[in-house]
């Protein structure tokens, strides 16, 4: 076991269905240290928020881990019973969900939702539970924190709902903060505001976080690493640089060229990825991207690539770079 605080080594996970056997996670292999900033990125479906949740014991029936080691911070979460789960989230592990208004209970105020999370992993009373409850909120910026305390969640604007989650994931100030997706259904404007906040928090209280996204724009700017995810596959892991600058597999590629770049002089049109995601219960032998690949060979439609190394943190899964070593090595001998 290393000093990493997340490690996740070859998890699948498959949801067992009546229409078959769906493969949502197929030998995924992720790390986080402390203080660290992931982000994973990819299409709908392409597991990025199942990792989390599985790494979290939240995988909801009828999914099952059937495969793979999952450790966080000294636990090993493949043999946790649901009690010693339920003690490490919120405590050492927390979560922003994709929508704050389904998140929160609409019969309940803020401040009642906060205090519960605040009592219940803690020895606080009710009444410095209270007081936390407050602080919390001023921490995430909102404003008049006695009078939200006492409102309902349709009380307040989307991206005050979004504070509040933050708010309540950071009760316990953990070690990890998941968030999946946490400005998908909020302005521009309110979104920076989000990710300037969560990174703020970061350094404040120096956790670390994984930050789930489909948007490169998100990543490109708050996180320190970057997963590109694509049918249950870690596809390409590197530096954000490495990733934005020196893209080696064809789908990081393809999400690359479908968002506008405002910086290039010249106009491009926006180059979409052509084709569908694959059917996760009947994915292909080969590469899951080979369907939609410009560039495929006939070995990417029958045998799934190895991960190549091209330097000490970037890595990707693409025979065109196992192709373009050969080439070379070739040159080398012929010449």
């Amino acid at each position: 076991m290393n000093d990493n605080l997340v490690d996740i080594r070859n998890a699948r996970l498959s949801f067992f269905t009546p229409a078959g056997e769906v493969k949502a996670l197929n030998d995924v292999s992720l790390f986080v240290r402390e203080g660290e900033v992931l982000g994973i990125v990819g299409e709908s479906g392409s597991g990025k928020s199942v990792t989390a949740y599985s790494l979290m014991g939240l995988t909801a029936h009828p999914g099952r881990l059937i495969g793979g080691d999952l450790h966080f911070n000294g636990h090993h979460i493949n043999i946790m019973t649901e009690r010693e789960l339920r003690k490490m989230r919120g405590n050492e592990v927390s979560i922003i969900f994709q929508d704050p208004m389904t998140s929160l209970n609409p019969v309940y105020t803020i401040g009642n939702q906060i205090t519960e999370v605040i009592l219940l992993h803690t020895d606080k009373t009710k009444k410095e539970a209270y007081e936390r409850a407050r602080e919390l909120l001023q921490l995430v910026g909102i404003n008049e924190p006695e009078r939200r305390l006492k409102q309902y969640p349709h009380e307040l604007s989307g991206g005050m709902r979004q504070r509040v989650m933050i708010a309540i994931a950071l009760a316990c100030e953990p070690k990890l903060l998941i968030a999946d997706e946490p400005t998908t259904a909020l302005d521009v404007t309110i979104q920076a505001q989000i990710l300037e906040l969560m990174m703020d928090l970061k350094k404040k209280l120096g956790m670390a976080i994984i930050l789930i996204t489909h948007d490169l724009g998100v990543v490109a700017g708050t996180c320190d690493r970057i997963a590109v995810m694509y049918a249950g596959k870690v596809v390409e892991c590197g530096s954000t640089d490495e990733i934005f600058y020196s893209p080696s597999h064809e789908y990081t590629k393809g999400l690359l060229q479908s968002v506008p770049n405002i910086y290039e002089k010249e106009r491009k049109k926006l180059v979409p990825i052509e084709g569908a995601p694959v059917d996760m219960l009947n994915p292909p032998a080969g590469c899951p991207f080979a369907p939609r690949c410009h560039s495929c060979m006939k070995i990417c439609l029958k045998q799934m690539p190895g991960y190549t190394n091209l330097s000490d943190t970037h890595y990707s899964a693409c025979w065109l770079l196992d192709k373009a070593k050969f080439e070379k090595e070739g040159e080398a001998r012929n010449g």
